[in-house]
C-alpha cells in the first residue's frame, strides 16, 4: 500500500517550513540572487512560486517561456529552498479571455465579468478547461524531477461563480445525476409553491437575478454544484500532476471560514491540507476567531499537521481602513498557528510589490528593504523556528468538538428566515469563545464525524441535519457523551424542506424538550432569563416556545416562565438544548456547567485574560493576546521555555504578545 503523501512528507528533512509567496517575475533579475541570500540569511525554506504566473509562462496562445521559471527553480534548489510550484490558473491571460470571451463569468444579473483583474474564469468552460490543462501539463513535464519542487499548490483561493449558460448546461447535468428524474427534483425543490413546476430540462437555469426570493432548494443545490464543479476543476488538475509528476504533495490554499466552498468535500481530495488567514489588527475577537479557524484545518486534515499558507506580517490592503500591527504581533499570530497544529508557517508575500493591486500589502521584505525592524523580526522568527522542530508531526488532542456543516451554513442564511440575525458563523465563534478563554482544544469536525473519542460534542446551529446524522448525535449520547444544542437546529432536512411537527424534530427524544414556535426578540428589547437558582442573565435575538418533555429546565424565560434551556439525561450521557442566544457571560457559565458533566478541565486552571493556554504533543503553549504583563501559574516541577532554553517552574511571566512553549 502506498504511503500518503502529507506534510511529513515536506518536513522530513527540513523540520518546521517557514517563507512564502515569491513573485520574481515581477523583478529584475539581479534582485534574484539578493532574494536568496537574504532568504537564507531568515530561515526560509519554503517559497511558493507562479501562481499569478500564466501570462508570462504563456505570453500568448501557444507560446512558452519557461527559462525564467527554469532560473528561478535552479537558484532555489542551489540555496536548498524547497518550491512549492503553483499551477497558474487562477487568473488566465488577457489572451485568454479577448479570443474565447465565453470563458469569462457572468453574475447574477447576467453581466459579463472582464479580464483586468484576477479570478476571471468560468469553471464549467470547456475551453477554459482544456487551456488549463495545457499549461499545467507543461509544468508537470518539465519541473516533474527538479531537485527544488517539493510541492504542488493547484490554483488558488477558489470561490469563483459563474452564472452562463455553460454553467447552467452542467447544473443541470449535476441535477440530473443527483435526482435521476424531473418529478424527483420537483418534489425535493417543492416547485408546487409559486407554480415552480419544470417539465423540461432546459427550463432549469441558475439562480439568476429574480423579482423576489428565488425558491430556497434551488439555491441550496447551486450552492453544492458551484463547490463541486470548481472541486471537479482541482481534480482535474491534481489528476494530471499526479500522473505526469508522481510522488510530489498536492494541495490547494483554503480561506478558513469561506461560505462559497464546501470544504469538508474537498480536504480528503488533497494530500495537504492549507490555509490562509489574516486577522484584523483591532478586532478583540480575532485571537479566538483565529484559533477557531486554526482548528477548523485540523479538523480538516483529520488531526493531522497542516500548512498555513498565506498570513501577514503587517497591514494588508484590502480592507477599508489597514491598521498596522504592532511589534511582535505576527510572531505571536504565527506562533499560534503552530501551537494548533501547523508545520508550516508561511506569508503573503516575499518582498512587497512595486505596483499593481497589493503594492500596500505588507511583505517579509517591505518597501524600505531588509534593514528594517519588520525584516529583522521576520530574520528572529526564522531562526526561533529551529528550535522548535521537535514540534512537527505532534498531534493537539482534544475532548471535545464543535459540529459546523457548509450545507446548513448555506440552507440557514438564505432570505425569508424568522430572522437573519442568527448566522451560523457567528454562533459558531459564540459558543466557542468560552472554550478558548478556558483553555480546552476543540476539534472541528463535520456532522458525519465519528464522535466517539470525544467526551462533549457542541453543536452551535444545526439547522439542516440528515436523518442519519440526526441519529448518530442521538446514539452518542445515549452511549455515554455530553451533547449541547443551540436554537433553531434541526429544522429542515438536506432539501431544505421543513421537518413538521414540534421542533427539533429529529433530535427531540434525546433533548426531551420540543418547541411550537421561534419567536426573535425586539432589538430594543433584551431577553430576561433565569436559572434555576433565582439568579438572572440577559439573552439577545431569539426565543423559542418550548416545553420540557422529561428534560430538567435548567433556566427559563423571566416574562413567561417557558424553558429558555433544557437538560436531559438520555441512556447513559447527558442533552442540552438552548432555546435563546445567553449574553457572553451565561454562555461562559453554561459552558462551566457542561464541561462539568463531561469531566472536562482546560490545560491550567485560573487562566489569566487574554492567554491563551493550548498543547500540542508534550509542548504547552502560552500566548499572551492581552495588553498587560501577566503570570501564569506553572504546575510542573520541571520543565523549560523552548524559545528562551529557561527553567519554566512556579509561573510564567508573559509581556503583551509574548509566547511561551513550555516543555
Amino acid at each position: 500500500m502506498t504511503a500518503r503523501l502529507g506534510m511529513h512528507t515536506l518536513t522530513e528533512g527540513r523540520g518546521l517550513l517557514f517563507g512564502g509567496d515569491y513573485n520574481p517575475e515581477q523583478w529584475p533579475e539581479e534582485v534574484w540572487a539578493e532574494d536568496a541570500a537574504l532568504m537564507r540569511a531568515a530561515g526560509v525554506n519554503l517559497v511558493t512560486v507562479g501562481v499569478f504566473s500564466w501570462g508570462r509562462l504563456e505570453p500568448e496562445p501557444g507560446v512558452r517561456d519557461f527559462g525564467w521559471l527554469d532560473r528561478v527553480l535552479d537558484l532555489m534548489a542551489g540555496h536548498e529552498i524547497a518550491v512549492d510550484l503553483a499551477t497558474p490558473t487562477a487568473s488566465p491571460p488577457p489572451w485568454l479571455g479577448h479570443r474565447w470571451p465565453e470563458t469569462l463569468p457572468i453574475d447574477e444579473s447576467g453581466h459579463r465579468l472582464w479580464y483586468g483583474a484576477r479570478n476571471q474564469f468560468c469553471p464549467s468552460s470547456p475551453v477554459y478547461r482544456e487551456r488549463a490543462l495545457e499549461i499545467v501539463g507543461a509544468l508537470a513535464d518539465r519541473y516533474a524531477g527538479h531537485p527544488a519542487l517539493a510541492l504542488w499548490h493547484v490554483g488558488n483561493e477558489y470561490g469563483q461563480v459563474c452564472h452562463c449558460d455553460e454553467s447552467a448546461k452542467a447544473f443541470r447535468a449535476w441535477l440530473t445525476k443527483r435526482y435521476g428524474d424531473l418529478g424527483t427534483l420537483n418534489d425535493a425543490w417543492g416547485t408546487t409553491f409559486w407554480s415552480q413546476h419544470y417539465s423540461d430540462w432546459a427550463e432549469i437555469l441558475p439562480p439568476r437575478l429574480a423579482p423576489y426570493i428565488i425558491n430556497p432548494a434551488q439555491r441550496l443545490d447551486w450552492r453544492r454544484f458551484c463547490s463541486d464543479a470548481l472541486l471537479e476543476h482541482f481534480r482535474a488538475e491534481r489528476d494530471l500532476l499526479r500522473e505526469r509528476a508522481p510522488g510530489i504533495p498536492v494541495t490547494t490554499n483554503f480561506m478558513g471560514l469561506f461560505k462559497p466552498v464546501d470544504y469538508w468535500s474537498w480536504a480528503d481530495e488533497e494530500d495537504v491540507v492549507s490555509n490562509d488567514h489574516y486577522p484584523e489588527p483591532g478586532d478583540p475577537m480575532a485571537p479566538a476567531l483565529t484559533a477557531l479557524t486554526h482548528d477548523l484545518m485540523r479538523g480538516l486534515a483529520k488531526g493531522r499537521p497542516w500548512l498555513l499558507m498565506e498570513q501577514s506580517t503587517n497591514a494588508v490592503n484590502w480592507r477599508p481602513h489597514n491598521l498596522p500591527k504592532p511589534p511582535g504581533q505576527f510572531r505571536l499570530e504565527s506562533l499560534q498557528a503552530l501551537a494548533r497544529g501547523a508545520d508550516g508557517l508561511c506569508y503573503f508575500q516575499w518582498r512587497a510589490s512595486r505596483f499593481g493591486a497589493e503594492r500596500f500589502h505588507a511583505a517579509m521584505v517591505p518597501h524600505a528593504g531588509a534593514d528594517t525592524r519588520l525584516h529583522a523580526e521576520v530574520r528572529a522568527h526564522g531562526q526561533e523556528l529551529r528550535g522548535l522542530a521537535a514540534v512537527a508531526g505532534e498531534p493537539v488532542p482534544a475532548r471535545v468538538a464543535m459540529v459546523f456543516d457548509w450545507a446548513s451554513w448555506w440552507a440557514l442564511e438564505e432570505r425569508g428566515r424568522p430572522s437573519d440575525r442568527l448566522n451560523a458563523t457567528d454562533q459558531l465563534l459564540s459558543y466557542y469563545v468560552p472554550y478558548f478563554e478556558r483553555g480546552v482544544s476543540v476539534d472541528v469536525v463535520p456532522p458525519s464525524a465519528d464522535l466517539s473519542a470525544y467526551a462533549l460534542v457542541v453543536v452551535p446551529n444545526l439547522f439542516l441535519v440528515g436523518d442519519r446524522d440526526a441519529a448518530a448525535l442521538t446514539a452518542y449520547v445515549r452511549g455515554g457523551g455530553v451533547l449541547v444544542v443551540g436554537p433553531f437546529s434541526g429544522v429542515v432536512d438536506p432539501r431544505a424542506q421543513v421537518r413538521t411537527g414540534r421542533f427539533p424534530a429529529p433530535l427531540r427524544e434525546v433533548l426531551g424538550a420540543s418547541g411550537e414556535e421561534w419567536m426573535p426578540a425586539p432589538d430594543d428589547h433584551p431577553v430576561r432569563c433565569r436559572w434555576s437558582d433565582g439568579t438572572e442573565f440577559e439573552a439577545h435575538t431569539w426565543t423559542e416556545l418550548l416545553a420540557a418533555e422529561g428534560a430538567e429546565v435548567v433556566a427559563e424565560f423571566a416574562e413567561d416562565g417557558g424553558p429558555a434551556v433544557t437538560r436531559h439525561r438520555s441512556g447513559e450521557g447527558v442533552a442540552w438544548y438552548v432555546g435563546t442566544m445567553p449574553e457572553p457571560a451565561a454562555l461562559s457559565a453554561l459552558t462551566g456547567r457542561v464541561l462539568a458533566d463531561a469531566g472536562v478541565t482546560g490545560e491550567l486552571p485560573d487562566l489569566p485574560p487574554g492567554v491563551e493556554a493550548v498543547r500540542r504533543g508534550d509542548v504547552l503553549f502560552l500566548l499572551n493576546h492581552g495588553t498587560t504583563t501577566v503570570e501564569v501559574p506553572i504546575p510542573h516541577t520541571t520543565a523549560e521555555d523552548l524559545l528562551t532554553g529557561s527553567p519554566a517552574t512556579g509561573h510564567v511571566t508573559l509581556t503583551p504578545r509574548a509566547v511561551a512553549a513550555i516543555r
